[in-house]
């Protein structure tokens, strides 16, 4: 499990991809015309991307869905309505371009990677934008009071685990009142343990900004004053003269994004969602304003190609697989793919990564040996034995 604070998504998705090259995964996304747009940003830098929603035509769909689940190395880019009955368990990731409505729903969004056991990714780039967005949209419908007020503890609830310091599969569990008896040593948390600071003073210079702005305006804006910036905005407003105005100077603009970004999740500013999505004073600003409370809030981390717990297997296998035999994989994989398509059936069907993986490792010569390899039944040991043995020595003698 990783997160990271959204900062130019697409090329953000595009350098987690890499980490992940010909392994099938989902990236979903919050609307369908994101789903499109992102599904050919991907295709235009070589990823082989896929859309999927409810808007498209039903046979284009139908087909994208039958593509992901019998050829190996797609990316299916989709909206929420994508996963519910979908049974492909090499899924070596999934991706989330924006903040999903719940945890519940990211859970089970995540749930769909790695269900062949072998380790897989979940990846989530989320922003003060999906925030605002989010809670206009549940403030906005139709639902009753009582439900509007469910999904804002859902929405609570998931901004808590994104901004937590503690291991990310901890978190995730006992949002669900599941324990995880010790630290996963996966997700970015664990890896890369996070700095904290004490924010206390950007805090305050955060929230009497909002103050004595009218509490009318969204994060950039709010950033310009703090920043001492020379835009048209605050001549219009005439916020040069606010005594904000310049005194946040010595925090950069993205480490102050990550600041009301935390600041919302904290519940010590919300979000006018009946309004133009300005921040606003919660209750709990009171103590932070009158120095009556400390704020410590995570350091933003540089910008950084992200690191993934696993190999992406276009380049090397998906676990600790030995260089020499990675050729031998791909050879496997090729085979797989060229079955499936002579069959009509979904790659993993005829072997799962795992076995490929066994028979690059273990080199075997004759059926006997085949047959030992996990996974390989009679059956299958049969019908396509002899190809595999003939596709291993081709390999070994490239």
């Amino acid at each position: 499990y990783r997160v990271a604070q959204k900062d130019n998504a697409r090329r953000q998705l595009l350098d987690f991809l890499a980490t992940h090259k010909g392994d099938a995964g989902i990236v979903y996304c919050l609307s369908r015309k994101k789903v499109d747009v992102t599904a050919d940003f991907l295709c235009q830098h070589g990823v082989k991307a896929l859309p999927y929603h409810a808007g498209m035509d039903a046979a284009k769909r139908s087909g994208n869905q039958r593509r992901f689940l019998r050829e190996d190395g797609i990316v299916i880019v989709a909206t929420i309505a994508f996963g519910m009955g979908i049974d492909k368990p090499d899924v070596r990731f999934v991706a989330h371009m924006d903040l999903p409505k719940s945890i519940e729903g990211y859970y089970q969004e995540t749930g769909r990677a790695g269900r062949d056991g072998d380790p897989a990714d979940a990846w989530l780039c989320y922003g003060l934008g999906d925030v605002v967005m989010l809670q206009k949209m549940i403030d906005g419908g139709e639902a009753s009071d009582e439900r509007r007020w469910l999904e804002r503890r859902k929405l609570d609830t998931l901004l808590g685990y994104c901004e937590s310091t503690r291991c990310r599969r901890q978190v995730l569990l006992a949002s669900f009142d599941e324990i995880y008896p010790r630290d996963c040593g996966n997700c970015d948390n664990c890896l890369e343990p996070v700095q904290t600071w004490d924010a206390t003073n950007a805090a305050r210079k955060a929230l009497s900004c909002v103050y004595r702005s009218g509490q009318r305006f969204g994060a950039a804006h709010l950033i310009d004053i703090l920043r001492g910036g020379n835009t048209e905005r605050i001549v219009q407003f005439g916020h040069q003269q606010l005594s904000t105005f310049g005194i946040g100077q010595d925090i950069d603009a993205r480490q102050w994004k990550g600041v009301f970004r935390q600041l919302v999740a904290m519940g010590l500013l919300e979000v006018d969602s009946e309004g133009y999505g300005g921040l606003r004073l919660t209750d709990a600003s009171r103590p932070v304003l009158k120095g009556e409370k400390t704020v410590f809030l995570r350091q933003e981390s540089e910008r950084v190609r992200p690191k993934s717990t696993r190999s992406g297997s276009g380049a090397v296998a998906t676990v600790a697989m030995a260089a020499a035999d990675a050729p031998v994989f791909e050879a496997l994989r090729s085979l797989r793919a060229e079955l499936a398509r002579e069959q009509n059936l979904p790659a993993y069907v005829i072997f799962h990564d795992a076995t490929l993986r066994e028979m690059a490792a273990q080199r075997p010569r004759t059926l006997g040996e085949l047959g030992r390899i996990n996974g390989v039944g009679l059956s299958k040991l049969e019908r396509y034995g002899p190809q595999v043995l003939a596709a291993l020595q081709d390999a070994e003698a490239a």
